[in-house]
């Protein structure tokens, strides 16, 4: 979606539609609209006056009312929405109320509209709110229909098995609605009305680069895995790269056995599909400052390997890659953005099927890290990945690490879809995390991380084993990726339940979500900043 600003005179902005945001008045106890909203009522005929005088419109969040354009210019319709009280308006819900009109020109067929916080509280909106309405926006303009014949590619930018690992023991989420047989033309352009000032078109840009970063995220997780293989994420990684001013290198099978990554070769001999371990490299800070480094798992399919996973839902592995997805796109992000510090994304992407070179239950591995690994379940091949992309990665001696991984069903048992869990060694990264998630409304919440649960990693016939069993399968799974930290400051996300689904966010679709790429990018603007 193309986005740009406009400061004038809403009534006379020529446009198919245009949202006005209204917010109710507790104070005054009197409805909505006041005098400030009379040159757009007018244009609207009295629709707005009328409706509020029936009491059908208050400003409330669930209210809204449609009128079209009585004179010779101006907005060509004009939607009235309500956010609710000024005093409670948060990011997310001006987000939503982007979403809303986003959907709203789609029910009108309409190709562009125009986003109007002209008559919200400025102090109440600020910087983060214009940023969370222009993600609104673009966020609610993607669609993946770049498979569908006759149509364009959307926006796109352009568990263990039982219940231990990549999400094979959660409740199947229900799946994206049934397809449209005439989906409406996407909304290609948006305006973001407000008052001029100085922080306008800065929050915009970073909202609509956060967006599409996001975007770009659930293209790559919606593509199926017989076109998102290891080698189609490392295509992707060299466009992104050079359209973002990123430094790419991508390791293959022979780079990888040279740095001894035994656990992720094991992973991928099942498949036909040769294995990748991607970097990005954002230097946007000083030279030599120690990195922030993300890594995102990218199994770009996964079948359970030998520990196969039931047919129900198995369609649904094409998103075992979710992690690395948004690394990928949070990477974009950071270098369309030139943010300030020195950055590394890392995606460890390789199949995870069950042929006849497979690893199997009861082998033993290497790992770069120099320890053997029993293979309880070959379904819990996500940590095994990761234990190698974690190693490589702590021999930057970066700052902080953080990863995302679809990991365990059980995450989904303990917290539901609603949640992420984080674990770490650093409290003071987690809380870091934590309020990254909430300022991006990608919540998470702490999972305890102790020695006891390392308990049951143990093996009688290696350094550990790769599954601890079903009791706190998240929880053993992290303590497993810890194994391969090396004492760096280290938060990991479990988004098995997070990051695709069924939603009733407005600025959401059914399927591929790209959490957590705006919880990444809040984190590492923040840790910029400070």
């Amino acid at each position: 979606m193309r986005l740009e600003t406009n400061t004038g005179a809403p009534e006379r902005i020529d446009t198919p539609l245009m949202v006005v945001l209204a917010a109710s008045d507790r104070t005054a106890g009197e409805a909505v609209p006041g005098p400030e909203l009379a040159a757009l009522d007018t244009l609207a005929g009295g629709t707005l006056s009328r409706a509020a005088a029936a009491g059908d419109f208050r400003g409330r969040e669930r209210d809204r009312v449609l009128g079209h354009r009585a004179g010779a210019s101006g907005p060509e319709r004009l939607l009235f929405l309500g956010v609710g009280d000024s005093e409670t308006l948060t990011p997310e819900k001006l987000r939503v109320a982007a979403g809303k009109a986003v959907r709203t020109a789609e029910e009108l067929r309409v190709r562009s509209l125009a986003l109007c916080l002209r008559f919200l509280d400025a102090d109440a909106v600020g910087a983060t709110g214009l940023q969370a309405a222009a993600e609104g926006l673009v966020l609610a303009s993607w669609r993946f229909d770049e498979l569908r014949s006759g149509a364009g590619a959307g926006d796109g930018m352009t568990g263990d098995g039982a219940g231990v690992d990549d999400d094979a023991g959660a409740e199947p989420d229900p799946g994206p609605e049934e397809a449209e047989e005439d989906p409406p033309p996407l909304v290609e352009s948006a305006a973001v009305v407000a008052a001029a000032s100085g922080e306008l078109e800065e929050a915009v840009r970073a909202g609509q680069v956060f967006a599409a970063g996001e975007n770009l995220a659930r293209t790559l997780q919606a593509r199926p895995g017989n076109v998102a293989t290891p080698a189609h994420l490392a295509d992707e990684a060299r466009r992104i790269g050079g359209e973002a001013g990123l430094e790419i290198e991508v390791l293959g099978p022979a780079e990888m056995e040279a740095e001894g990554m035994e656990a992720l070769l094991a992973v991928s001999r099942g498949s036909d599909e040769e294995p990748r371990m991607i970097v990005l490299r954002h230097r946007g800070g000083t030279p030599g400052e120690a990195p922030l480094v993300l890594v995102g798992k990218g199994l770009t399919f996964d079948a359970g390997g030998i520990s196969i996973k039931p047919a129900k839902g198995m369609e649904k592995m094409k998103y075992d890659m979710s992690g690395g997805a948004a690394v990928m796109g949070a990477m974009w992000a950071v270098g369309r953005l030139g943010i300030a510090a020195n950055v590394i994304g890392v995606v460890p992407s390789s199949e995870n099927l069950p042929g006849g070179s497979a690893v199997k239950p009861g082998d033993v591995i290497g790992s770069r890290a120099g320890k053997s690994i029993e293979v309880v379940n070959t379904d819990a091949e996500g940590r095994l990945i990761l234990a190698d992309a974690l190693d490589y990665a702590a021999g930057w001696n970066p700052a902080a690490i953080v990863d995302c991984a679809t990991l365990t069903g059980a995450v989904v048992i303990a917290l539901g879809r609603h949640r992420s869990a984080v674990l770490g060694s650093s409290e003071e990264l987690i809380e870091e995390v934590r309020a990254a998630g909430d300022a991006a409304a990608q919540p998470c919440w702490p999972l305890p991380l102790g020695p006891e649960y390392r308990k049951q990693l143990k093996s009688d016939v290696s350094d550990l084993s790769n599954v601890g069993g079903r009791p706190a399968g998240t929880i053993t799974a992290a303590c497993f990726l810890s194994e391969f930290t090396h004492g760096t400051p280290w938060a990991h996300l479990d988004i098995a339940g997070t990051a695709y689904g069924s939603t009733k966010k407005p600025y959401l679709r059914n399927g591929p979500f790209g959490l957590p790429c705006r919880l990444l990018l809040e984190w590492v603007r923040t840790r910029a900043s400070s």
